[in-house]
This record gives structure tokens, sequence and C-alpha cells, in this order.
């Protein structure tokens, strides 16, 4: 009994001294021993759903391991986000979200019923989607500049949105606050509806997501007149940006992942090395650019840093439109 116990440590510490020899913790060496979870707080068969699924297969590709995409929707992401935020920190239990985290956060304050900035733990962005701002053929401008001298001067604009709360109607609510603008904003059942009545001419201009209107923008439909970007966005390289006149606007739909409190850094490391190679594969680079977007990557540290500024930066919007969650 006592050679067997021997023998026992001695293996475990030829594994510990093998781990160290390559320079990786044993945890990392270790993970993924089964199967992880990708949470998606969202319904299948949407960008985000298709992305997760993405990175997924490059993930268990290289890793060995199933990572299985999870659909939770519901709450605009927070029940799928909750979940996974009261999930045993192992490494096993993976949020693959967007920006509507960060809107959420203060858009339903007391009722989000975890704490994001310590309840889930960053790995890495992923990628940004820009919402560009389009016109319908009737309004009487052709640059972002003419727009802006135009909604000044007819006092009163109708612009639809793809919701409460969401970056669409944020981005609205970002040009009112630092335009000192009076635009009527009109809530639509998601964006698909939202383009239609635009195209319809039921209002003067939307902020849609790029994959959305490039058809539009096509068959002349709508006029783009600019981004809501930091920088100019590849799938419209012509198109200035919002923050080009406003320096403090800028949204997008941006992706991320994070894991649950409490999973060892090394695995997070390790995750965060695996979706910087994912992001470089063809595949996965030439899906987020067709869906009007740039890939990313980042360090765990960028993306915690950028989420708290995203939220505090949507705060200050929500409570300057007293904009209130149904």
């Amino acid at each position: 009994m006592i050679m067997k116990q021997q023998l026992k440590r001695a293996a475990v510490a030829a594994v510990a001294a093998a781990a160290v020899a390559l320079g990786l913790p044993a945890q990392a060496q270790q993970w993924p021993s089964k199967a992880v979870r990708i949470v998606v707080p969202f319904g299948a068969g949407g960008g985000t759903d298709i992305q997760g699924r993405l990175l997924g297969q490059k993930f268990q590709a290289s890793l060995g391991q199933n990572f299985l995409v999870d659909n939770r929707p519901g709450a605009a992401g927070l029940i799928g986000a909750e979940l996974v935020a009261k999930s045993p920190g192992d490494g096993y239990n993976i949020l693959f979200t967007t920006a509507s985290l960060a809107v959420n956060i203060p858009l339903y304050g007391k009722r989000v019923n975890f704490d994001p900035y310590n309840d889930l733990v960053p790995v890495s962005w992923i990628s940004s989607v820009p919402l560009v701002l389009v016109v319908h053929p009737s309004v009487p401008a052709k640059n972002l500049k003419e727009f802006l001298a135009l909604v000044k001067k007819s006092g009163r604009m109708n612009a639809a949105h793809n919701g409460t709360g969401t970056t669409s109607h944020l981005s609205i609510e970002m040009l009112k606050l630092f335009g000192g603008m009076n635009i009527t904003p009109v809530p639509y059942k998601g964006g698909g509806p939202a383009l239609v009545g635009q195209i319809s001419g039921e209002t003067d201009f939307t902020f849609a997501t790029a994959l959305a209107a490039q058809p539009f923008i096509k068959s002349g439909k709508v006029r783009p007149l600019a981004v809501t970007t930091a920088k100019p966005a590849s799938i419209f390289p012509n198109l200035p940006t919002m923050k080009s006149v406003y320096p403090e606007f800028e949204s997008d739909n941006w992706y991320a992942m994070f894991f649950s409190k409490g999973t060892p850094k090394d695995i997070v490391s390790k995750l965060n090395s695996e979706i910087l190679k994912a992001l470089k594969a063809p595949d996965v680079n030439e899906f987020i650019r067709r869906e009007g977007g740039e890939p990313v990557g980042s360090t765990p540290e960028e993306l915690m840093t950028y989420f708290k500024r995203e939220s505090e930066k949507y705060a200050k919007v929500i409570k300057a439109a007293n904009i209130r969650s149904d």
C-alpha cells in the first residue's frame, strides 16, 4: 500500500513537473477535460448564435473537447448572463454576449440579480459591428453635415429604433443629447420592422446595423450618412463617424466572452489565446466581416476596462433621456 501511494505521488509530481517545464500551469494543461458550455443569451440562428458556434468549432478542433452552444434567450440577454454568473467557476461555463449587457446594467438597475463586474470574468472582446445612420430618400440631405443642419432647422423629426434600450434607440438619444435636437423616437419590435418603417416613409431616419441596412442602401431605398463606431468602418469606408461631429458619440454592437466568477486565471489565459488564434482563421474573419463587423480580440483587462466604460456611457444617456425598461 505504501509503495502504491509513493508511486501515485511520484506520478502526480511528474505531471506537475512536465507542466512547469512547458511553462503552463497544471490547471490549464488539464482544461478542458470534458465538454464546455457556451451560453448564448439569444435565440438560435442570429448573429450571436452563429458566431458562437463558429468559435466553438475552432476551440473544439484545437482543444479536443466539445464546445456546445446553449441558447438561453430572454430579458434582453440577462437570463443567459445570470445563468453563467451563478454557475461554478470551473472553466466549463462561458457567456458569449453583446453590448446589450452594458446597456442592461443601468437600464434594469436593481432588477439585475447578479454583479456583472464581480460575478463575470472577462476573457476577450471578439468583434464590433457598427450602426449606420440612414435616411429616407425624401429627406433632402446628401451628407451628415446637411442632415444635422436640417434636423436643427426643422425642429422635429421621427426616428425608428429596434426597441427600448437597444443600441439603435440609445444612438437616437445620443443625437438628441449631444446635438440638442428635437427628435421623436419611434419604437418597433426589432431591427427588421424598424427598417420596414423607415423604407415605407413612416420615419425620417434610423440607426440600423450595418448588415441589415446594406441591401437597402444598395437598392437606394435608404441613404447612408454616417457610422457610429469610433473609427470609420471597413464596410462603409467613405462614411464619416458621428464621433467626428460629437466627440462623445460612439455606439456599436460588440461581442465578448466571459467566464463565471472564480475561474482560474490560467484557464482564462488559455481561452484568450484560443480566441485570438480563432479570430485569425480565414473563415471566422470572413464571417465577421461579412456580417459588417471588425474582428477585435483583446486581453481580459482591456475587455473589463471597455465593459465598464460602456456601462457608464449608456448610464448617462439612459438617465438624461429618462428611459425606463418595460
